[in-house]
């Protein structure tokens, strides 16, 4: 909402020093709607008295003491029922274009309700309400009806700030603010109007059946999203970016975005929107994006229109990070005027899914606003079968909305200057306040679900009243004609031209073969697919030299003078400062903080959002210092040189915020995006954005994305939701090269990774299993050393004791926190022959050098794989075949053992006691101490050992 305040980073031109309690925000209101003072103040009968009597003076009107007691009492009945329909207007507006609505008039909209009853040619003081100092309450009746009856009902009076109702009120109330087009403007609009109604019907006869979810009864948003684009550009526009579901889309494509006709024929009859040899699954066409420029009155506007997945509302987060992403490129953090995000939505899912909430939460949140948004619904007074009552608890779809205090202007589809003028009222408002602003066009679907459904089986009286509708441009063009701005078969003509050019664009779909892709274009511009091959891809330097390494040390353990830190951070610092001196037992926290000031310092960003990130879940990261007198900020690494460093504290919100990062990281591929859950398995809620965005984007719809999961894994005995991350979750889901996954154990390998990201020339997302024990473990330190010279992030880590490979008879892989339990009860045991060998990067597997290691080993007799999840879970069921053939390609033909816990439905025990004895269990028999094959609750999966290797 309006600039940031509050903000940790530096850099953005809206930050503001910490003033007063840190739970405190100055755009919070204690109350909404009109004050009390502003409203009984214009009702106080003493000071109603004294305006009349004034007013009476200037206007040359003779009232006697008792003549002006009885003008003062209808002034303030008056005021009461210019209020109420400021309030409660819109309850009695003319919104349904099929008239199955039926709503009374409320009582309290009536004259007679206010003592006017007859006496509709009296003379009221009003004020200047409507430029009226006096107006007769018939009049002043019929003056509120139209204004707030009419085609557009208006909800504002929610709105806390005075000066944002002010403004709505003047659009409103003001004769030269009204609804007004010139004779150009309509006839743009009819053409609009037409432009949408024929493309619809010409897909119709010519794919006849063929799913198009076409905008049919709701064309009025075509001229609508036009004047967005026309009046945006005017008012420093010069970005746009969207995001919609099916329904429309199809026609905003063509018809808003400008995607040639023929592009879409060509799509239609099967055949692909990019390139055969691009590569990827493609998706259908009611799901795919694209980008475009269009001028209006001498502006360009760039514009880009989101893919998306069928999941209602998922794409709305990501057009929300894209914004920010393009606003931060564009400089434009402060104003939020150059680029605007706009969201289409079905008005079933608006009022159905939680990420509108989620994303409607974002708008006046630091590090998330984007300076308002405007929401478009297409109120197709529907779900899919299901009628609004059963659909939602609230009047309106809309209602979500007033959380936030945004505006809605309810508009009748049938009417698309109405719809037009709520578009520009929307530009008007978000530019100008910086804040969320929804439009809900009432409209209908002509046709079911999609093309080949029946409606009249649910809904036969809705139908009913549809098939005998007449199309929007029918309603608009009969009455232009009778006001004369078009004359008869002006339409038809338009008609003609348009569907003269589609059959061209028609003609030409058939020779149509796409030949280019904008893959990576723009700030993408250098990077490309990754290059084939393990060696080609690791060949890339990550290490950092000792004069950066030193200078970041002193960043991240000097405390300014006038900054006083808790006493325990104190203590940290301090020991970080003995790591810097010593060059020995470096953790967790300050490889990352390594990794992070040193890619800033190399010019890159780092955003970092998450559920308190700033601190960190465990303590461990301390990215902020709080001053514990002030609650002043300081934030090391956001004084470095050259990149941006920006850590936020999310709302605790995993579906919105991840979806908001990943469009963050689509815009910007030179800023490194990490959004971190405060427990891994939190992910959970946000499993439509890592199916249907992270895993499969690329392959979809050509969209790279470098985002980064951190999801704290590992089974420390906190119970089931605590312990895991669902590793198996994401490994299932890893093919074509489409994600990394790791599971790290030291400190510099987490380093040389996060660095990794971003040196490369390409762009994978990348789920982290990161640890919790294992922040603060005395085995998991690293040295200096390991940060600096020709040192690189490590697929697979070799065994902290040093065994010869002739004398390991069993070779234990595993991943992540179990490998520290493993090797401190071997060395305990006093083993020989028991190699433990860490898998660093779980996908892409590295079986190249796996095969390499297992090779070396001349007398291995088993391979164990061992993890801590259940049977069922974990990378045991994605790694065994993986392994086997590393086995196989080494010329050795073993099947690897299986070590760990149990299947079980629930990824962990809550029981301390019970987690300990399988935690030692599982251990004894991945280092066969037990030589029993199997023991309590922990199983070993023995195959049949082979003569052959």
């Amino acid at each position: 909402m309006g600039n940031e305040s509050h903000d940790f980073s530096p850099g953005d031109p809206s930050t503001e020093p910490q003033k007063g309690p840190s739970w405190d925000n100055p755009r919070w209101p204690l109350v909404g709607g009109e004050s009390a003072d502003e409203f009984t103040q214009a009702l106080d009968p003493t000071t109603m008295k004294l305006a009349v009597k004034e007013a009476a003076k200037t206007s040359g009107k003779v009232m006697d003491a008792a003549a002006i007691e009885e003008a003062a009492g209808d002034s303030i009945r008056a005021m009461l029922m210019i209020r109420l329909y400021r309030v409660r207007g819109h309850l009695a507006a003319d919104l349904d274009p099929l008239g199955l609505s039926h709503r009374d008039v409320p009582e309290d909209l009536t004259l007679e309700w206010h003592g006017f009853a007859g006496q509709e040619d009296k003379e009221v003081y009003v004020g200047g309400v409507f430029g009226y100092e006096w107006v007769k309450a018939g009049e002043l009746f019929n003056v509120l009806r139209r204004t707030y009856c009419g085609h557009v009902g208006l909800e504002y009076m929610h709105i806390s700030d005075t000066e944002e109702r002010r403004f709505l009120q003047d659009k409103f109330e003001s004769p030269e603010d009204t609804i007004q087009f010139t004779p150009e403007g309509k006839k743009a609009i009819l053409a609009a109007v037409i432009r949408g109604e024929q493309y619809e019907a010409f897909l119709g006869k010519k794919y006849v059946g063929t799913k198009r979810f076409g905008l049919d009864g709701g064309e009025s948003m075509i001229p609508a999203l036009e004047a967005v684009i026309k009046h945006g550009g005017q008012s420093g526009v010069r970005e746009i970016i969207y995001g919609m579901a099916h329904r429309g889309r199809l026609n905003v494509l063509a018809n808003v975005m400008a995607k040639p006709y023929k592009v879409i024929f060509h799509e239609f009859s099967g055949g692909s929107a990019n390139p055969e040899d691009v590569g990827g699954s493609g998706d259908v066409k009611y799901h795919l994006g694209t980008s475009t420029d269009r001028e209006f009155d001498g502006v360009e506007v760039h514009m880009s229109l989101v893919p998306n997945p069928s999941h209602l509302e998922a794409v709305n987060p990501v057009v929300l990070g894209k914004t920010r992403a393009q606003q931060a490129i564009r400089d434009d953090l402060s104003q939020h005027e150059q680029v605007l995000p706009v969201l289409i939505h079905g008005d079933a899912a608006f009022a159905g899914q939680g990420v509108v909430w989620e994303c409607l939460g974002l708008s006046g949140v630091r590090g998330y606003d984007t300076g308002g948004c405007i929401h478009f619904i297409i109120n197709n007074q529907i779900g899919f079968t299901t009628s609004p009552k059963f659909a939602r608890s609230s009047p309106y779809p809309s209602d979500v909305a007033k959380g936030v205090q945004a505006p809605i202007l309810h508009v009748n589809g049938d009417d698309p200057e109405a719809v037009t003028f709520a578009c520009k009222l929307a530009v008007e408002y978000r530019q100008k306040f910086g804040r969320d602003i929804v439009i809900d066009m009432w409209c209908y679907r002509r046709f079911g679900h999609n093309e080949g459904d029946e409606p009249k089986f649910t809904q036969p009286l809705m139908y009913g009243e549809i098939g005998k509708h007449p199309k929007v441009s029918k309603v608009y063009q009969d009455r232009l004609i009778e006001e004369g701005t078009i004359e008869d078969g002006y339409a038809e003509g338009l008609v003609k031209e348009f569907t003269d050019l589609l059959e061209e664009e028609f003609q030409a779909a058939k020779s149509y073969e796409p030949n280019d892709v904008d893959w990576f274009a723009g700030r993408w511009s250098g990077l490309h697919k990754p290059v084939e091959g393990e060696a080609a891809r690791r060949n890339v330097e990550t290490a950092i030299d000792k004069k950066l390494f030193d200078s970041l040390g002193r960043t991240l353990t000097t405390v300014p003078d006038d900054h006083e830190i808790h006493k325990t951070l104190g203590r940290v610092l301090k020991a970080k400062s003995e790591m810097f001196e010593s060059g020995d037992g470096f953790d967790w926290a300050t490889a990352e903080a390594l990794a992070f000031g040193s890619l800033v310092t190399e010019g890159y960003g780092v955003r970092l959002s998450g559920q308190d990130s700033g601190r960190g879940t465990f303590s461990q990261r301390h990215a902020v210092w709080i001053d514990q007198k002030s609650e002043d900020k300081y934030i090391p690494l956001s004084t470095l040189p050259h990149g941006k460093f920006e850590v936020y504290d999310s709302t605790l919100s995993e579906y919105g915020v991840l979806g908001y990062e990943y469009g963050f990281a689509m815009a910007d591929p030179k800023t490194l995006v990490l959004w971190e859950a405060q427990f891994g398995d939190f992910a959970n809620g946000a499993q439509i954005m890592i199916d249907q965005f992270i895993a499969s984007g690329e392959a979809k719809w050509l969209r790279a994305n470098g985002l980064v999961m951190l999801l704290p894994h590992g089974y420390e005995g906190q119970g089931p939701e605590h312990s895991s991350a669902r590793l198996e979750r994401f490994l299932q889901l890893c093919a074509n090269d489409n994600i990394q996954v790791c599971n790290i154990t030291t400190p510099a390998n987490y380093f040389h990774v996060l660095r990794r990201q971003m040196l490369r020339s390409f762009r994978k997302p990348m789920v982290i299993m990161t640890p919790k024990s294992l922040l603060r473990h005395p085995m998991a330190k690293s040295s200096a050393d390991e940060f600096q010279g020709d040192h690189h992030f490590m697929r697979i880590k070799s065994d902290t004791k040093d065994i010869a490979d002739d004398k390991v008879k069993r070779l234990v892989l595993c991943s992540g926190k179990v490998a520290y339990d493993l090797i401190e009860k071997r060395d305990e045991m006093g083993i020989e022959d028991i190699s433990i060998v860490r898998i660093e990067q779980l996908y892409p597997f590295p079986g190249e050098p796996l095969t390499t290691r297992i090779k070396r080993m001349k007398n291995l007799e088993e391979i164990v794989w061992c993890q801590e999840e259940p049977e069922n879970n974990g990378a045991w069921q994605f790694v065994d075949r993986l392994i086997e053939k590393a086995a196989t390609d080494a010329g050795k033909n073993l099947r690897p053992i299986y070590a760990g816990r149990e299947p079980a439905a629930s990824p962990a025990t809550g029981l301390a006691k019970r987690h300990q004895a399988q935690q030692e269990s599982l251990v004894s028999v991945a280092l066969d101490l037990s030589n029993s094959g199997k023991t309590a609750n922990v199983t070993t999966s023995r195959p049949k050992k082979s003569n052959k290797g």
